[in-house]
């Protein structure tokens, strides 16, 4: 939880807090206490409100994160293949196409993942790809066997190439602004309804409105942090590139 998350969870319970306290002084409990029924049946239905929403976009953005980290291992596997065709292919066109793969793994830890946080890319990592596939655009193959080897390396670029766009597609991806209204919205009238039950305890009152007040806020947080895929604290981390690195043989 970074400290933004955590001034937005303390404004939010300082702001209940007056809130509150001014409910308690200028509209005593036992005004309020002969509407605890009613307000009660009303809470729970506009609990429901806020609940159901809140459950369907949680389960949306997680599927959305495990769907972005299943691209990011989809991606270097692509690049892995590459990498063990292009040990295959003749120097110096094989050595070339090996150290460009390494490069865009590179590339792609070091300059474009720090980018996906802003919602960026890396102007590099694009041009990397390019390259590869002029790369085996430039491989002639003599028999059956460098023919085969030519037929995979071109899957796996235009695989690869897929994989990426789809990363770079999932790294724009935002919960849309309806819904951060509606939740916004019903978590507000969720909290505000609690002010209205009369209890002849002020710190009882106090306690309850602030736990939910508390509740409610740190799951629009959470909410917040799973908005990005490749950003907070939840965000997806490039250890798919990472192991492709680690694992590999030196190049030729």
């Amino acid at each position: 939880m970074t400290a933004k998350d955590i001034g937005i969870i303390v404004a939010v319970l300082i702001l209940t807090f007056i809130a509150l306290r001014l409910t308690q002084r200028f509209i005593p409990h036992h005004r309020r206490e002969p509407h605890n029924d009613v307000a009660g049946f009303i809470f729970a239905t506009v609990s429901v409100v806020f609940a159901v929403p809140l459950a369907f976009v949680v389960v949306a953005l997680w599927t959305n994160n495990d769907t972005a980290h299943q691209t990011t291992f989809k991606e270097a596997n692509e690049l892995a293949g590459i990498y063990w065709i292009a040990r295959q292919m003749p120097l110096p066109l094989g050595a070339e196409l090996e150290h460009e793969t390494l490069d865009y793994a590179n590339t792609v830890v070091d300059q474009e993942w720090p980018l996906l946080a802003k919602h960026e890319t890396s102007p590099s990592a694009t041009a990397l790809v390019y390259q590869m596939r002029d790369s085996v655009f430039a491989f002639k193959p003599t028999g059956a066997a460098e023919q085969v080897e030519y037929d995979h390396a071109m899957t796996h670029v235009e695989a690869l190439a897929g994989e990426r766009r789809e990363r770079l597609n999932q790294a724009d991806d935002s919960l849309p602004k309806l819904l951060w209204a509606i939740l916004i919205g019903s978590a507000l009238i969720t909290i505000a309804f609690t002010f209205l039950f009369g209890l002849s305890s002020s710190l009882a009152h106090t306690v309850m409105v602030m736990t939910l007040a508390g509740l409610v806020v740190v799951s629009l947080v959470v909410v917040r942090e799973m908005s990005y895929p490749y950003a907070g604290t939840m965000a997806v981390h490039p250890t798919a590139f990472e192991v492709f690195l680690a694992r590999l043989p030196a190049p030729r």
